[in-house]
């Protein structure tokens, strides 16, 4: 197993390892919005899902979407472009709502 590692290691071109790193990068991305979640879940005694857990969801996504295109995963890539369909949709949601709440004479024209 470690051979084989080492031997993809070794044929990694320049190109394909900042690919690599991309795609570390959105899973992190990914990591963060649950570490987020759970964090504010713990503070609150109870189970929420934060503003930033849809601005994490839709960073990890779109660089794992550039990651699942550069690899050519059909799976991959109806996976992530369906859930960032749903994470542009939250964001929506709650830039809509600040807006309405914001107080008239804030408003602009």
């Amino acid at each position: 197993m470690l051979s084989g590692f080492a031997e993809w290691w070794n044929d990694l071109t320049a190109v394909e390892l900042g690919w690599v790193l991309i795609g570390f990068a959105g899973q992190a991305l990914f990591m963060m919005r649950f570490v987020f979640q759970w964090l504010h879940s713990e503070r609150a005694r109870r189970s929420i899902v934060p503003e930033i857990f849809w601005y994490f969801s839709l960073g990890g996504g779109l660089t794992l979407l550039a990651y699942a295109i550069h690899r050519a995963d059909p799976v991959f890539i109806a996976g992530q472009a369906t859930g960032l369909f749903i994470y542009s949709r939250n964001i929506y949601f709650i830039w809509r709502e600040k807006r309405q709440s914001k107080p008239r004479q804030d408003r602009e024209p």
